[in-house]
């Protein structure tokens, strides 16, 4: 009861937080009790139930009040605040966030600070103190802190005149303690699954637990634009877009796609998008490919205007100049900022596709940008006039020669910029056109989802008259999704050697690894369990709807500094893996309904333990992650509060005695899961915080 109490209070404090900002619940005294007693009850139930006897139960009760003692003891013994650092001046002191100044047994001193870049760009890469602590030299920077004397410093702002802000935190004994509480639930979770008397190893013993990606044919596209080899040319054309340096194909893709809703456009490819509004602006200004959410008639500014699903660029000039608080403010932003987007490509803002030095060091520019002083005479000539004498050679139609421009194009990039004939980033270049040419759309997520409904359908109804599906079936089935599956492998891969790190940083690549993830899971139940395949199906087709929805397949980005680190690749692994499994829990226990009972609970208790165990390990890898890059390892932050929520629900029916009916047994299964689309949806759409994805 108090365990459910305390869950229910922190669901209501996440969203009180949002209607009330700047009002907290988790200061209040009542709340600090709250957690006393939940932790007091933990060991009640310890002694009353002799759990003592068993290694796992002994260690996961008593972690909870370790934990929390943890909790508290940073609470009210850690001190935490902030130190600015001026080039050569020593500070002892440091400002907590309350205004109280605390002393440092020891001096630091800034020797330099710098701000390192993504190699041939002016992206933050990292951020690095040197420092000097009583005659040793150290650097801080983002994820990499100093510790000291019991002090730990932490890499947290700068500022143009060369002063580096660190945050300071000294907790030696808040900090020990609740590793060491995460560390006893993490163990007993374990031994509960491994243990040689868990009821994991019983359930393990005693259950039998239970297509070629063709492209969808289209219609040709109306509006003229470039012949398919030279768009093709001319996506090899390097660009600085959102910060790093990608082939010209990729902003093609992301505009295409932002645009009409696809990375293609009526069989056309997104370069030869791209080029048929840049070149050819006159036809395709008429040409419907603009997607317009919320279409029907719209209220501007006092009149009623009539929008269609497909607009024109011409059909929404009526745009230019509307107010953004107008009726449906949201699909007419949305509309005024594709329309923007054409606008920014034909105004050349869009293409920074020329290296040019500027006091020793390259800047990318666009044909109507200003230009550094000093530059050479033919250089200007070249930068000025290359895209206007691209127009001219389309108006001849003169591909050929087209092509030999953007080839040129090429060599002048490359003369001025070495990186472009790196081997290892000429390596990556090749894998992002891959990458690019792999898109999908939405169709791999709907046929995913279709035929696994389909087939779940029929599964279940197989099972209620006592059948099986007809083996070419199940076959075929499997295939699919082994080709679906080896698709998701490779694209990860591949977005993992463009980007140059595990791609597990927004919405789009955690729904991919769990799409993934899923995949791998089917496929190794296929032989234990009929309904498998098709629930995997279900679920990976689920997720890439989902994947889809939350970036339109975003393209490549340099990494946040904070977020480059190996246990952000953990973290997330490691949650979507749970979060794959609780997905599969749900879809069994639904399955388990509709047979009323069977071999069911048994298959769902055997993918609960090692989900609760899985998403346990999330929580703590993560809570480690805040610590070494925030110095806070845990801030109450809603997906923090949420993923907790979702750890108390799922841990209830790992209790024997508690859902004891098949039948609640399953609808309780099936209605926890909306603790986890709460967790990630939720959080990311509604209650926002340090963990949405934006």
């Amino acid at each position: 009861m108090l365990v459910a109490v305390a869950a229910t209070v922190l669901a209501v404090a996440t969203v009180v937080e949002k209607l009330s900002p700047g009002t907290s619940l988790y200061g209040q005294w009542w709340f600090a009790l709250l957690l006393a007693l939940v932790g007091l009850g933990a060991l009640l139930s310890l002694f009353m139930g002799r759990m003592w006897k068993r290694a796992d139960l002994l260690l996961i009760h008593l972690s909870v009040p370790v934990i929390l003692l943890g909790g508290g003891l940073t609470t009210w013994t850690a001190q935490r605040g902030q130190m600015s650092l001026a080039p050569g001046v020593p500070c002892s002191e440091f400002t907590a966030d309350d205004g109280k100044v605390w002393s440092l047994p020891f001096s630091v001193e800034l020797k330099s600070f710098e701000v390192l870049a993504y190699e041939g760009t002016r992206t933050p890469m990292d951020f690095v103190s040197r420092v000097v602590v009583e005659g040793t030299e150290h650097e801080v920077s983002m994820n990499h802190i100093l510790r000291h004397r019991g002090y730990r410093f932490y890499q947290s702002g700068y500022d143009a005149g060369g002063t580096s802000t660190l945050t300071v935190n000294h907790d030696p004994w808040g900090i020990p303690v609740a590793y060491c509480g995460m560390a006893m639930l993490l163990a007993g979770l374990l031994l509960a699954i491994v243990g040689s008397k868990s009821p994991y190893r019983r359930l393990l013993r005693d259950t039998a637990v239970a297509a070629i990606l063709a492209l969808p044919l289209a219609a040709n596209a109306t509006a003229p634009t470039l012949p398919r080899a030279t768009a093709e040319q001319m996506g090899r054309v390097m660009v600085m877009y959102k910060g790093r340096l990608c082939p010209l194909q990729t902003l093609a893709k992301d505009f295409t796609t932002k645009i009409t809703g696809k990375a293609t456009y009526h069989g056309l490819t997104s370069e030869q998008v791209l080029a048929g509004y840049l070149f050819f602006y006159q036809d395709w200004v008429d040409e419907p490919a603009v997607k317009v959410k919320g279409s029907g008639v719209w209220s501007i500014d006092g009149r009623e205007v009539s929008v269609p699903r497909h607009a024109s660029v011409s059909q929404l000039a009526f745009l230019k100049g509307v107010s953004q608080s107008a009726a449906m403010g949201k699909n007419v932003r949305a509309a005024t900022e594709k329309t923007a987007l054409v606008q920014g490509l034909l105004s050349g803002k869009m293409l920074k596709m020329f290296p040019v030095a500027d006091d020793g060091e390259i800047g990318w520019y666009g044909q109507h940008d200003v230009l550094p002083t000093g530059i050479p005479d033919d250089e200007y000539i070249f930068v000025r006039r290359s895209l206007g004498y691209c127009q001219e050679l389309v108006v001849l139609g003169d591909w050929d020669e087209l092509e030999r421009v953007f080839k040129k194009v090429c060599e002048y990039q490359s003369a001025r910029v070495p990186l472009l004939t790196d081997g290892a980033f000429s390596r990556r270049t090749r894998a992002e056109r891959l990458y690019n040419s792999l898109t999908t759309g939405r169709w791999l997520a709907m046929a995913s989802i279709t035929l696994g409904l389909v087939v779940f359908a029929m599964s279940l109804f197989a099972q209620s008259r006592r059948r099986r599906l007809p083996r070419w079936v199940g076959v075929a089935c499997t295939v699919w999704l082994a080709l679906v599956t080896i698709y998701l492998a490779v694209i990860f891969v591949l977005r993992w050697i463009v980007g140059g790190h595990v791609p597990m940083a927004g919405g789009f690549d955690s729904m991919n690894l769990m799409s993934l993830g899923i995949g791998v899971l089917a496929l190794a139940l296929s032989k234990r369990s009929g309904m498998a395949v098709p629930t995997g199906m279900l679920a990976l087709g689920f997720c890439q709807l989902v994947a889809m929805m939350s970036g339109s397949n975003p393209p490549v980005t340099n990494l946040m500094p904070v977020l480059n680190s190996p246990l952000l690749t953990a973290h997330v692994a490691v949650v979507m893996a749970s979060y794959a499994l609780f997905f599969f829990v749900m879809l069994f226990s639904v399955a388990g309904l509709a047979a009323r009972g069977g071999d069911y609970r048994r298959t769902v208790s055997l993918l609960l333990y090692p989900a609760v165990f899985l998403l346990a390990l999330g929580i703590a890898i993560g809570a480690v992650w805040a610590n070494v890059s925030w110095g806070n390892y845990w801030s109450w932050d809603p997906k923090e509060v949420w993923a907790l929520i979702t750890l108390i629900i799922y841990a209830v029916p790992l209790h024997s005695g508690v859902l004891r009916r098949d039948r609640s047994f399953f609808i309780y299964c099936a209605l926890a899961f909306f603790s986890v689309a709460i967790t990630y949806f939720g959080v990311n759409m509604v209650l926002g915080g340090l963990h949405a994805y934006n």
